[in-house]
């Protein structure tokens, strides 16, 4: 964890999960539009974390802790965990595959506990006539039982295979921009009291 206490205006930190791993997903043009768009602002400082890369297997650790993680499984948390424990907030950009969200980005979330809480997350979702909704819905569940708080508000891209133009850009962009600056101003606000909460009294003490 960062060794400073940040003011409560200074840039809040969030992490953007791309939730997908497949072959072919559209969820990296979603998230570069995103962050495109989101990027300019001075508020917050963005990490993007791609579950496609990291090689964490199914498979974990008993509740004793062993067997210990493979050597690989051990580099790619020595890479991601600390980027998730440092994150004030975070952004998951999901798909929605077979009226739920990927096993990927499950598998990022089981391998992780006390990063999660005390923390707002906001979703970018895509797939299909439903937008993605209906994974977002069970993710707010999972999100719950690991202590964080999902913002309200969320940016929904419906139907991204015809409703994305060049680039991963929506093609309604006034629609999609001005869901993505509320989602976002949320997070701002919970991001910043729970950043205060956190530093006053730490969770779960």
């Amino acid at each position: 964890m960062p060794d400073f206490a940040p003011s409560d205006d200074s840039a809040l930190r969030v992490a953007v999960i791309i939730g997908s791993a497949r072959s072919g997903r559209a969820g990296l043009s979603v998230a570069e539009w995103f962050t495109g768009h989101v990027g300019r602002r001075t508020d917050i400082d963005l990490d993007v974390v791609d579950v496609a890369g990291l090689d964490l297997p199914v498979s974990m650790p008993g509740w004793d802790g062993l067997p210990a993680p493979a050597p690989q499984t051990q580099a790619a948390l020595a890479d991601v965990s600390p980027r998730l424990a440092a994150a004030e907030a975070f952004v998951v950009v999901t798909p929605e595959y077979n009226h739920s969200f990927p096993a990927s980005l499950k598998n990022l979330i089981d391998w992780h506990y006390t990063q999660w809480q005390a923390k707002p997350i906001g979703f970018v979702s895509y797939g299909g006539l439903g937008g993605g909704l209906r994974a977002v819905e069970q993710l707010r569940q999972v999100f719950a039982e690991l202590h964080a708080m999902t913002v309200r508000d969320s940016v929904s891209l419906h139907g991204p295979w015809s409703g994305l133009g060049e680039g991963g850009r929506p093609l309604d962009a006034a629609v999609c921009e001005s869901a993505a600056k509320n989602m976002v101003d949320q997070l701002l606000w919970w991001g910043r009291a729970l950043r205060t909460a956190r530093a006053e009294h730490p969770y779960g003490n």
